[in-house]
């Protein structure tokens, strides 16, 4: 399987270490992959379970456990723990038991209400809303959160699918060329011109309502693949017909190169400018149609956090809970920000005009 290895040639590492020195898009993906880490270990940072609780001598790590009721901690309920509770009871006995609670002691679903009202209210040091709540009484922080680390993986799972489908079909396109080519034309001009959202709306409303979360976000993801993929298709066409026509590629076939050596150690890395500066704004094609569809209500299953669900929510209470929309906003566009840095220092860095004459 040695014609499977895939090395990096020269003149990519050249443009990586190029891409480094674009400081603006470098420190925006540092961010950004900071980000994706640390929500890794969101549940640590925003959560209304305990990380640690000391009772009766004895360490409990409810964070990441099954269900503990709150029986365990001396309550008289046998539903699960309401941490914070037992936090002020704790605190109220002064004695040695005690409860750590994360940064944000409320989880993205969870109805907090204040006063015995479910109700928007600002920001809140002293409840520790920091950016307040929606209008059924949930953490917006948490929502926003967890949103944003929903809407960067689904992105990222949209751009892998997009690219193993794209890649495929357009290498397999620009190297056989003939009448396979020509019949994919074809196939991909007719798939291309069946309407995206209408098809959201038509398989989102036979979908029942029984399926669980995971799944509709699955039903979704595959939905928006297969109606993404044929931009991708043209440009790895194009390319690999330009490859293809090299003097590297006729040297390799002379020798008895095989098909996959030929496409895995000479095509590919030499098309890697192309799929590396796409990745970027294809990423931020997915963010903006996911939190679109969720504005539109035909996005992530409820009570899925969202941006763009939140969004919903800040646009109908705009005068009465303004801080709904605000962070919810701000948080879009920090994010599309940020990545659209990144597209743009990974498209200078790549550039083949830079590094590359043509004779």
């Amino acid at each position: 399987m040695a014609f499977m290895k895939f090395e990096l040639n020269p003149l990519t590492l050249k443009q990586i270490h190029r891409f480094r020195d674009l400081k603006r898009g470098y420190f925006s993906f540092l961010l950004i992959v900071g980000f994706v880490i640390l929500s890794l270990f969101g549940e640590l940072i925003i959560n209304n379970r305990a990380l640690i609780v000391k009772y009766e001598g004895d360490l409990h790590f409810p964070t990441y456990s099954a269900f503990v009721p709150g029986t365990t901690f001396g309550e008289s309920y046998s539903y699960q723990t309401n941490y914070r509770d037992l936090q002020s009871r704790f605190e109220a006995e002064d004695g040695d038991n005690w409860v750590l609670m994360p940064l944000v002691p409320y989880n993205a679903f969870e109805n907090h209400a204040i006063n015995g009202v479910l109700k928007p209210t600002p920001p809140s040091s002293e409840l520790k809303h920091y950016l307040g709540t929606d209008t059924t009484g949930r953490d917006i922080l948490a929502r926003l959160f967890f949103g944003t680390r929903i809407a960067l993986f689904f992105s990222f799972a949209f751009m892998i699918s997009v690219y193993i489908i794209g890649i495929a079909t357009g290498c397999a396109m620009g190297y056989f060329g003939g009448l396979f080519d020509l019949i994919f034309q074809r196939v991909i001009e007719v798939w291309s011109n069946i309407p995206f959202l209408y098809m959201i709306i038509i398989v989102f409303s036979i979908v029942p309502a029984t399926f669980s979360v995971s799944t509709r976000i699955l039903i979704l993801l595959l939905v928006m693949v297969l109606f993404s993929w044929t931009s991708m298709t043209y440009y790895m066409r194009t390319a690999t017909y330009k490859e293809k026509a090299r003097d590297y590629t006729a040297a390799a076939k002379l020798i008895g190169a095989s098909t996959p050596r030929i496409i895995f150690r000479h095509i590919l890395p030499n098309t890697i400018s192309i799929l590396v500066t796409f990745m970027p704004f294809t990423v931020v094609s997915a963010i903006t149609a996911i939190t679109a569809l969720d504005f539109l209500g035909f996005g992530l299953p409820p009570p899925t956090p969202s941006l763009g669900e939140l969004l919903k929510q800040g646009t109908a209470t705009l005068r009465t809970a303004p801080w709904i929309v605000s962070s919810a906003f701000g948080t879009l566009v920090v994010l599309l920000t940020l990545v659209t840095f990144v597209g743009e220092a990974v498209r200078e860095a790549f550039d083949p005009k830079k590094y590359t004459i043509y004779e």
